[in-house]
């Protein structure tokens, strides 16, 4: 018996130490003695890999040269350790080795499969994911906290940051453009916890929308108009609900003869266009310096002749800025904000510019709203993870210099059945946009008949 397989054996006699100390962890699926086996030759390899390897130059390899080639060196350490398993557990050893030496571990299979939008990590033992806009729970576990936290430094290293108790968040982006989300202890009480949230390999484009059901063509086209036309665009919807999904699929109509210049906190706009400039955001360093803000790079974008202004997200002082942009002969310009309904969003904005320190009074806070907003597009996700357009609703000037949200199309909620689907159907409300004689103008004219509920077409 080779040592190494005596080492195997002693360690798969029963521990009643080790026992006590499991039954204290949260329960976890019980594994057979294969992933036992696994799991131990695993170490023993990624030990050996390690000191006799340059495992930095063998990461860079592509996928499918670096597991031949780590078959053929675990085969080479089979031999020499006379350590005999069948050729599918070979495979698993390998696929576990390149997951935890230069992967995600077991969430590898998760980031994998396209369908699954988003992957949350409650602690070691509680993964989860959304697929259609609803969450399943897995039955994937890491071996323990130090395996969740090796992964979670594993993401944050090759961009810079640190996540430790001095800094026990962080926000990151995988090499596909992923966002990430880590907390670690203290802050968090169970474990550490990891959300992310998957990008897309092909972006969504607004027909993919119409085919999902989140809105009809006719809303479709009459978006469409009004990217074409540079009005000025919000889009307001909760955490989730696919601000950045729509912002990217409405920006694919803007002229290719534009130059759009984008600022985002973190980079997800991937705009299909000949002349993109983009900006993102930059966190403070361990010293606190350094940091670049989005209202920073809204004010540098003001010098950079743009013809479009693409904001991923208004939170906070930026959003004066942005309007002022707006107001200033940047039309066509678009954003989103965190916000439940088109007149809180108007809200949210009118406080926001109030957090810029501009003393202004609350009246010239709505008549720079009013001035630099033509649309709120409202988007939501439904109960049932049904992702809908909920709302297009024009800015209206009263004449007492007051504003008034005109609502043009909008989701009527009928029921929901014994399984939680949501029912409903989109409808325009008949009101005629004022915008209608600028579509015209800008040759992207729309057919009135859209706007009209369905009994009065007939």
């Amino acid at each position: 018996m080779s040592l190494f397989n005596r080492d195997l054996s002693r360690a798969n006699k029963p521990n009643p130490i080790k026992s006590r100390s499991v039954s204290q962890r949260p329960a976890r699926r019980a594994a057979s003695p294969n992933d036992s086996r696994i799991e131990q030759l695993a170490n023993h390899f990624k030990a050996r890999l390690l000191r006799e390897t340059d495992l930095e130059k063998l990461t860079q390899m592509p996928s499918a040269e670096l597991r031949v080639t780590l078959d053929r060196l675990i085969g080479r350490y089979l031999a020499e350790e006379q350590v005999v398993i069948p050729r599918h557990e070979r495979d698993r050893l390998i696929t576990r080795i390149i997951d935890e030496s230069v992967g995600y571990g077991p969430l590898e299979p998760l980031l994998e499969d396209d369908e699954i939008t988003e992957i949350v990590v409650n602690g070691p033992y509680e993964v989860y994911y959304e697929k259609k806009g609803r969450l399943h729970k897995t039955d994937i576990q890491f071996r323990d906290e130090e395996a969740l936290r090796h992964v979670i430094d594993r993401i944050v290293a090759p961009i810079g940051r640190r996540i430790d108790v001095s800094s026990p968040m962080v926000d990151a982006r995988l090499p596909d453009g992923s966002r990430v989300n880590a907390v670690i202890p203290p802050i968090s009480l169970k474990g550490s916890l990891l959300s992310i949230r998957k990008f897309r390999k092909e972006p969504i484009h607004l027909d993919d929308l119409v085919g999902f059901g989140s809105l009809t063509p006719d809303m479709a086209k009459f978006l469409t108009s009004l990217v074409k036309a540079k009005l000025n665009l919000i889009i307001s919807g909760g955490t989730g609900s696919g601000k950045t999904t729509l912002l990217n699929a409405l920006a694919c109509f803007i002229p290719e003869h534009e130059r759009i210049v984008t600022i985002e906190d973190m980079a997800e706009l991937r705009i299909p266009h000949g002349h993109v400039a983009g900006m993102e955001a930059r966190p403070p360093n361990v010293e606190g310096k350094g940091e670049v803000t989005i209202r920073q790079l809204v004010r540098n974008a003001l010098r950079m002749r743009p013809d479009r202004i693409i904001v991923g997200e208004v939170r906070g002082a930026e959003a004066f800025d942005m309007l002022q942009a707006m107001n200033t002969g940047h039309e066509g310009s678009l954003t989103t904000v965190h916000a439940n309904s088109p007149d809180d969003a108007m809200r949210r904005l009118e406080a926001m510019v109030m957090m810029s320190g501009a003393e202004l009074p609350s009246a010239i806070i709505r008549e720079y709203l009013v001035g630099a907003i033509d649309f709120i597009i409202q988007i939501g996700r439904l109960p049932d993870g049904q992702r809908k357009m909920l709302s297009i609703a024009e800015m209206q000037k009263e004449e007492d210099g007051r504003y008034k949200m005109v609502e043009i199309f909008k989701f009527i909620q009928t029921n929901v059945d014994e399984k939680g689907t949501v029912h409903g159907y989109f409808s325009p409300t008949g009101a005629i946009p004022k915008c209608l004689g600028r579509l015209k103008a800008y040759g992207v004219p729309v057919d009135p008949a859209i706007f009209r509920v369905k009994g009065e077409r007939e």
